[in-house]
């Protein structure tokens, strides 16, 4: 009999236990609260657009639109490459002011090819041609105004387009 008393004691003991275990986690698990979940947020990379300026040592020095994915050989191609004496301190690359008022991009007549220059008020194809001409016979142009020299190429002609023109080695 004892030990059926002892049993029963244990019995109730263990019953006890299990009820204070389930009794516990039940509270535990009301009172747990998840952390919430942790988020990552990266910046979004801005995407850039503008002008450049491209001059000195390349062969059609101007104004050319730039983005994020463009790079100093690309922005080189785009001004049709570096001259045969290009120097790496004679290249000028100037992002533009926005603030500053947009000039029209000037055509260099040393550098330009015919499609080029005919797209000028008054030069069409065989005004284009003599430029091309004049300036393998001669040597590139010192100033806008030699122009006038050319065959057919007038002080008219001349005003209509010394605004758009420039001339540089």
């Amino acid at each position: 009999m004892a030990d059926a008393k002892l049993n029963r004691l244990w019995s109730v003991l263990i019953l006890v236990l299990i009820i204070v275990i389930i009794v516990s986690t039940v509270i535990g698990l009301s009172r747990y609260q998840p952390a919430h979940a942790i988020e990552i947020s990266l910046p979004i990379e801005q995407e850039f657009k503008g002008n450049i300026q491209i001059g000195g040592a390349v062969t059609n020095p101007g104004i050319y639109p730039f983005s994020n994915n463009d790079n100093l050989g690309s922005l080189l191609q785009a001004a049709g490459g570096t001259t045969a004496n290009a120097d790496a301190d004679k290249l000028q690359l100037i992002v533009p002011d926005k603030s500053a008022q947009s000039q029209p991009q000037k055509i260099n007549i040393n550098h330009a090819e015919a499609w080029l220059l005919e797209a000028l008020p008054g030069i069409g194809a065989t005004r284009a041609k003599a430029i091309i001409t004049y300036r393998e016979q001669h040597g590139p142009f010192k100033h806008t105004s030699e122009l006038m020299n050319v065959a057919d190429i007038g002080q008219t002609t001349y005003d209509k387009i010394k605004d758009l023109i420039t001339v540089t080695d």
